[in-house]
């Protein structure tokens, strides 16, 4: 059975990751918590497919809203960071991802995937796992998807501002309403 994650301390990363100036560089858990941000991170399967640029472009197009609320945002597959500056230098209307706001981390050895409880083995691709982690490290939300299936950025930033009320937050709670 595997082991709960959420409401533990995050496992850690440091990744290389094609950041929004489309330079090579590298993310990591560390450098967010040193910086008293709150890290949202979600794992997609591969580059260059159909369901993935969706998702990914519109995390991008939301990007202001998640860095209002003190968060960064980074996305990862277990691809390599030039395969991801490739799908970034493809515009949009080929498939492409166009400009991001935020980084592709390369998960190439398949460790974060794994640590994650993500990764596809046989294949070696990721899930479609969301994360998002407080400025102490630790883990507050965790949600897994078959990958046929895009995640809503409504819903991410919606949970994201729940966590951060500190409160007690009832079914359908939408963002300026009471908590419990």
């Amino acid at each position: 059975m595997p082991e709960r994650m959420v409401g533990k301390q995050a496992p850690r990363f440091e990744m290389d990751a094609v950041m929004a100036n489309k330079e090579f560089g590298k993310v990591s858990l560390e450098e967010n918590m040193k910086n008293d941000k709150w890290t949202v991170l979600f794992f997609y399967p591969m580059d260059f497919t159909f369901v993935c640029p969706t998702e990914i472009t519109a995390m991008s197009d939301r990007y202001d809203e998640f860095e209002d609320l003190d968060a960064e945002v980074i996305g990862v597959s277990t691809d390599t960071i030039h395969t991801h500056l490739a799908w970034i230098n493809t515009d949009r209307k080929d498939n492409g991802l166009g400009d991001l706001k935020y980084p592709l981390a390369a998960d190439t050895n398949h460790v974060v995937s794994r640590d994650y409880g993500v990764l596809i083995e046989e294949e070696g691709v990721a899930l479609r796992g969301l994360y998002i982690i407080n400025p102490e490290g630790e883990l507050m939300y965790s949600v897994v998807n078959h990958n046929n299936i895009g995640r809503d950025v409504d819903e991410t930033l919606r949970v994201l501002q729940a966590l951060q009320t500190g409160g007690l937050c009832p079914a359908n709670w939408k963002p300026g309403q009471k908590t419990l």
